[in-house]
């Protein structure tokens, strides 16, 4: 099983490129992937096998797949109608289609995760495969994205089949949880039972019927027809749609008793049954009559496995390979027919019966089974159903007379698709048949193969009932004589019902002019689009007042609302589920209060200073003060990296600040300013006590012994250092730091890209690189600030100049020690490239915009990736060697005159730490300062 899912993804990954070399002929190449696992699932059909591979056993998402009986009438239905779409593709489409290698690889792909579906016996797994095929079903329905039909249609399906899955997740969770396992096998055979599972299993029909299009979920469905072809027939035919319908039959035997299960399922089954069987007798694109009556064979079978006895079981399933069969081929046939014609209106169609017998007669026999006509498969599965509901418990004659009731529009459609497509209806040939161009062999030979296996599989029934029996015994209600499928039952009363449905149906098609002027012009079912637009409008709406309203175009404002908003929600959920004891513990250092009251002045201050920069400077003096505290509580490597941060991002507040007015604000009245200030000083205290509080509750809450208390023994131990935090950055928790560090990879390329409007800026700007009227002569190489002899002099400062040349190298030096000393002493990678990223910003400040081309005349853009690369090649060279990914080795060697040296692997990951921030200051400089600089002298000039 998992070889066969690897060779979908190898399959869809190289699709673009086979389709590049090979055109549309790679098609056939894809099909041989799900051929060959057609022929392993028929093979392997009476053998049931698991497959448990651990994957994330913490969160019980191991990747558990189970080839049981259920799983193998699927499975042969995904594998062996995908791999006939796949060569009707190699027809279908031409070698000219725009992003035909981007389809066939969303559509393969599909194939894959459908199979991967089936197969899941793990809730989890089963619903990440559960939305990849949303996702892949929104590519595939969107394919023509320049077409605004199509876009809508994909976004349709997007937002309907992925609420029902949201409600389902919690469904899957809630019931996981309550079993104390999330494997279906385990679940089914030991079912729990209680409000919360009866809750959860509604919650997993909801998005069981939302994806089978089931009332009031069923308007996506025909919308996405806007898809190509060989999708309708795939997706909406046999594989997508189908998806809701096998959970609802895994689920069947151990919860089709539960309270919820029956009212809902089958109220809304044959609702949608009745009522889309109406509304396809008013539609005359051929694709929308049969999507339609996609809806209506989608609530037939959910009315069927949801009946939860084994009688209706066999039915369902009977009716599953049927709909699979004649449904997929019918799209096909109507492909070929807006291949062959240019259109897929039945009022534009006449006499292509007669143009061509051949696809005539492949529609005949995919109609007939679908109208339940003998000897087809379609029959079998329909006289099952009447004969299972015959028999099945309460409600036995509503079940029985709806179902009949939908069986006639079925017949009435039927037939309409057929005279609407293929009869000659008294005229000439339309011009559209008149100039068709017959359809090949090629495009003709799937639809003519579904077609055909629809009538085998009738004659077959005796040993279709032998594949399918073994999933409709895990259901009560057999006896001793069971049900078994087969043509001929005798004139029993589901044969009279099937004469009663056949000559219902062609009485209502043959009545359909007086049907119509009795009927409505919209059926009910019409109107689910304009309820779904309507929730859309009014969603836009409340999102637009509600903007309106937080966010004013005021920053003051917004960040106000967002602050009361974090001291509310807090605050009245520890009052409404009660207050945990708090243990308040004094200061231990007379240093402590001290620093703490010189923070607040500094933090008032800021509420009320109106200059930018001043409000920016006491801000970093709480910063610093922070840091001391740090210090003080016996944590140097934090209080080192908040010096570093505070004196970084003072310099680009002040950097940013250039270009802003000195005031934030013009003056106001005095009252009105006491009014501002004072609810700035209260809202600012609130957030503060606020934060102080949750964190004090957070620690009073603890119940456990906390995993700090191990961490520095973890760290020299496994990886082999003395410095807590830098092992944990670099080796504990590595793969956060993996993620916080491509977080600044994105914000770096971000601040250019704005900055720069369209790109980056090339290369670093050196003294070369300026006019030729700034530059006094040859540019010579040492440590004086070359940059400074191009710079305005009335913006040069000699005792910064002097200061630089001789601070720079030592605080480089500074830098590379964090580095190699961070693993046992305060430093580490990050701090080491702040440190140097202060020194290359002090070589900016002292000697202009050139200057940072001198210092490091490489492309910020450059360093950041190697950075990167360097960090994520440590994680993949773990992984390689057989080890835990981003998991470190110690290595020892003694060397001559050096000695004893011990190198930990976690370095090369702190290295691409340093160059990343090292790569992110030199992009702030060169976007907020040169750049900016640069802007300022061609407006001055």
């Amino acid at each position: 099983m998992i070889t066969l899912l690897v060779a979908y993804l190898i399959a869809a990954a190289s699709a673009p490129l086979l389709v590049r070399t090979w055109g549309r002929n790679a098609f056939y190449a894809l099909a041989a992937v799900p051929a060959a696992g057609t022929v392993w699932a028929a093979t392997a059909w009476d053998s049931a096998a698991t497959v448990d591979a651990q994957w994330i056993p913490q969160l019980s998402m191991n990747f558990t797949l189970r080839y049981d009986a259920l799983a193998q009438i699927l499975t042969v239905l995904v594998l062996g109608v995908g791999a006939l779409v796949l060569v009707y593709c190699a027809r279908y489409f031409h070698d000219t289609e725009p992003r035909l290698g981007l389809f066939a690889a969303e559509l393969t792909a599909f194939g894959g995760a459908m199979l991967g579906l089936v197969l899941s016996d793990n809730m989890l797994l089963l619903y990440i495969f559960w939305e990849i095929t949303t996702v892949l079903s929104f590519l595939l329905v969107g394919h023509y994205a320049e077409r605004a039909t199509s876009r809508q249609a994909a976004t349709k399906a997007l937002l309907v089949t992925t609420a029902g899955g949201l409600a389902m997740l919690v469904g899957i969770v809630a019931l996981g949880h309550q079993a104390g396992t999330f494997l279906l096998s385990e679940i089914i055979a030991d079912p729990p039972s209680g409000v919360v599972v009866n809750i959860a299993v509604v919650l997993l029909l909801i998005g069981a019927l939302s994806k089978s299009a089931i009332v009031p979920f069923h308007f996506w469905l025909p919308g996405a027809m806007a898809a190509p072809t060989p999708v309708s027939a795939y997706l909406h035919a046999a594989a997508m749609v189908k998806a809701g319908i096998f959970l609802i039959a895994r689920l069947a035997p151990a919860f089709a008793t539960t309270p919820y299960w029956r009212p809902l399922v089958l109220t809304l089954g044959l609702v949608t049954m009745i009522l889309a069987g109406w509304r396809s007798l008013r539609e005359y694109d051929l694709k929308l009559v049969l999507a339609f009556g996609t809806v209506s064979q989608l609530g037939f079978m959910v009315t069927l496995v949801g009946v939860g006895s084994r009688d209706a079981a066999l039915a369902g399933m009977a009716v599953v390979v049927a709909h699979a069969l004649f449904k997929s081929s019918l799209f096909m046939v109507v492909g070929a027919i807006d291949h062959a014609t240019g259109t897929r209106d039945m009022r534009e169609l006449a006499g292509l019966g007669r143009a061509h017998p051949g696809l005539a007669i492949m529609a005949v026999a995919a109609t007939a089974s679908m109208a339940g006509v003998p000897p087809f498969i379609g029959f079998v599965g329909k006289e099952a159903a009447f004969e299972a509901l015959d028999h099945a418990p309460a409600a036995a004659i509503v079940l029985l007379t709806g179902m009949t009731v939908g069986s006639i529009f079925t017949v009435a459609y039927s037939v309409r698709f057929l005279v609407g497509a293929f009869a000659g209806k008294g005229r000439a040939p339309t011009r559209a048949v008149a100039g068709m161009h017959a359809p090949g062999a090629a495009l003709l030979a799937a639809p003519a193969l579904l077609a055909a296996a629809g009538l085998a599989a009738g004659f077959a029934s005796g040993w279709i009932d032998a594949l399918l029996a073994p999933y409709a015994d895990t259901l009560p209600g057999g006896g001793p004589h069971p049900y078994h499928l087969a043509l001929w039952h005798g004139m029993t009363l589901p044969v009279w019902l099937t004469i009663v449905v056949i000559a219902g149906g062609v009485a209502m098609f043959a009545a359909r002019s007086t049907l119509k002027r009795w009927g409505p012009d919209k059926p009910p079912l019409g109107n689910a689009d304009r309820v779904y637009e309507g929730a859309l409008r009014l969603a836009d709406r409340i999102s637009l007042r509600m903007t309106g309203t937080v966010q004013r175009g005021s920053l003051p404002i917004t960040q106000a609302v967002i602050l009361a908003t974090f001291v509310v929600l807090p605050s009245a959920t520890l009052l409404l589920f009660g207050v945990p004891e708090v243990q308040a513990a004094g200061w231990d250092s007379p240093w402590k209060l001290a620093i703490g009251a010189l923070m607040i002045g500094p933090a008032v201050a800021t509420t009320v200073l109106r200059n930018r920069l001043a409000a920016v400077l006491m801000v970093g003096f709480t910063g610093y003060g922070m840091a001391m505290i740090f210090a003080l509580h016996g944590a140097p490597d934090l209080a080192l990296t908040q010096f570093l941060v505070e004196t970084l991002l003072l310099v680009v507040f002040v950097l940013v600040l250039r270009k802003l007015p000195a005031e934030a604000s013009a003056p106001v009245p005095t009252r009105r300013m006491f009014r501002l200030r004072s609810a700035r000083i209260a809202l600012s205290a609130l957030v503060g006590t606020t934060v102080a509080l949750l964190g004090a509750y957070a620690i009073g809450s603890r119940t456990a012994q906390p995993i700090s208390d191990a961490m520095p023994d973890a760290a020299y131990d496994g990886g082999g250092g003395k410095n807590v935090v830098n092992v944990l950055l670099v080796d504990i928790r590595a793969w956060d730091t993996l993620g916080e560090i491509s977080v600044l990879l994105v914000v770096a390329t971000g601040v250019a890209s704005l900055v720069f409007r369209h790109h980056r800026l090339g290369g670093a700007l050196r003294v070369s690189d300026a006019p030729e009227e700034l530059r006094n002569g040859p540019v010579t190489r040492s440590l004086r600030l070359v940059g400074s002899r191009i710079s305005d002099p009335r913006t040069r400062s000699l005792v910064l100049e002097m200061t630089t040349r001789l601070v720079f190298p030592t605080v480089m030096v500074l830098s590379v020690y964090f580095f190699f000393a961070g693993h046992n002493h305060p430093g580490g990678g990050f701090a080491g490239g702040l440190t140097a990223g202060l020194a290359l910003t002090l070589r900016y400040l002292a000697g202009g915009r050139y200057e940072i081309g001198e210092a490091l005349p490489i492309d910020a853009g450059k360093i950041l990736g190697v950075g990167f690369l360097l960090a994520t090649g440590t994680a993949a060279v773990s992984l390689l060697m057989g080890a835990p990914v981003l998991s470190s080795a110690i290595l020892e060697v003694t060397l001559p005159v050096i000695g004893h040296v011990k190198l930990v692997t976690a370095l090369f990951f702190d290295a691409g730490v340093y160059l990343i921030v090292v790569g992110m200051t030199l992009d702030i400089l060169r976007s907020l300062g040169a750049q900016l600089d640069s802007r300022a002298e061609v407006k001055l000039q």
